[in-house]
């Protein structure tokens, strides 16, 4: 069989998959005749409600010459970092390590015990080499130090062993039944460290297997763009997404319907992208970074914003880029393009005295417990210690 004629037979394949998958959608449409929310109200649920002081913001930190593109949060005391070009970071699990990635097509780990130079930086203990295309996101392996997923513009997810520094698995690729365009965004379930979900530009969202990187487990429709964003909710059964079609949604890994729609008008301003996403401890708050500068808080039982952030007072004046709780579940981190990072607390369940701390000069990603990680660019970050922040 010649070649012309196999692309022919692909094409024909793809259009048939394709047909297929509009009719079981219209299927599965047939049979979903509710949502969550609809389900929620229909059973007298109420939304969580907000009083002015539930949610403040309690630190500004400024210092940043350049956007702030990711961060990520430690339960461990650590340094401030170097690296070029980020646009991904994350802590391991055990707090020992620091993992960046970016335009470099590299993604670097840092030892945070080991010594550091006459100006306080760290060297590189890894560079983990394989991408064709810049490294957008990664994420350590939940309890392992020595296991990383990284996504990448290349279209491609990749298991890493850093102990090796060589690639376990690569989930996608030309000869893999994977993502057709750049993957933006990884979320590692926290219940089964063997699933892992991938968000893409190819406007789906996709289920793996880390034991079987040959084709993903499940395909994800339903988004009209880039799937910037995708996490895990909290009991590892389902997921949600951020899209730059303005909307999240919520989706089940075990049947693959979609759960809920979140999506808010933005009256004639044109539809906002939706930047990142993160859930509460318990699930039923979503907080979406928004690239007109908002943050909202969803109720997802409801699917109703229950708290805009960027209506408050000292809300940032660029896009929301990424955002992140603390591992108690107190804190919310913003980081925006206007090059400021905020802290915002809970008060239900803490109330924060805040300490000064001292400044270092050094390269982006910073800080501790509540240890927070973020980057880019060259410049003044603060370093927290953890005795700064106490419980009253």
């Amino acid at each position: 069989m010649s070649i012309s004629e196999l692309k022919e037979r692909h094409v024909v394949a793809t259009e048939t998959g394709n047909s297929l998958r509009e009719r079981l959608k219209q299927k599965r449409l047939l049979l979903l005749d509710t949502d969550i929310a609809g389900h929620a109200r229909a059973q007298g649920r109420n939304p969580v409600s907000f009083g002015p002081t539930d949610l403040v913001c309690c630190r500004i930190l400024q210092g940043h010459t350049g956007k702030v593109y990711s961060l990520d949060w430690t339960p461990e005391k650590n340094r401030i970092l170097p690296c070029a070009w980020v646009m991904t970071c994350a802590f391991s699990p055990a707090g020992q390590s620091v993992a960046c990635g970016g335009l470099d097509s590299v993604c670097s780990i840092f030892n945070l015990n080991s010594p550091t130079d006459k100006d306080g930086n760290l060297t590189v203990s890894r560079m983990l080499s394989g991408h064709k295309g810049y490294v957008s996101s990664c994420q350590y392996v939940p309890d392992e130090d020595t296991h990383l997923i990284t996504s990448s513009g290349d279209q491609t997810c990749v298991l890493w062993d850093i102990t090796t520094g060589l690639r376990t698995s690569v989930f996608g690729g030309e000869f893999q039944s994977g993502h057709t365009a750049d993957v933006l965004s990884v979320s590692i379930s926290g219940s089964n460290s063997r699933m892992f979900v991938s968000g893409s530009c190819d406007s789906t969202a996709r289920l793996w297997d880390t034991r079987v990187a040959s084709r993903a487990v499940r395909t994800f429709h339903g988004h009209e763009g880039d799937v910037n964003a995708v996490k895990f909710f909290p009991d590892g059964n389902r997921f949600g997404t951020g899209s730059d079609d303005g909307t999240c949604r919520l989706f089940d890994v075990r049947t693959g319907h979609q759960l809920q729609v979140y999506y808010q008008q933005h009256g004639d301003n044109g539809i906002p992208h939706v930047t990142s996403i993160a859930f509460s401890i318990s699930g039923r708050l979503l907080f979406v970074g928004y690239s007109n500068n908002d943050c909202y808080v969803w109720d997802t039982l409801l699917a109703e914003v229950v708290l805009n952030l960027g209506s408050l007072q000292n809300s940032h004046e660029g896009r929301i880029s990424c955002l992140g709780l603390s591992a108690d579940g107190s804190a919310l981190c913003t980081g925006s393009w206007d090059t400021n990072l905020k802290f915002h607390f809970d008060l239900l369940l803490h109330r924060i005295n805040y300490k000064p701390v001292k400044l270092m000069k050094s390269p982006p990603l910073s800080l501790s417990r509540f240890g927070l990680l973020e980057g880019i660019g060259r410049c003044t970050a603060l370093l927290v210690d953890p005795s700064a922040f106490s419980s009253t």
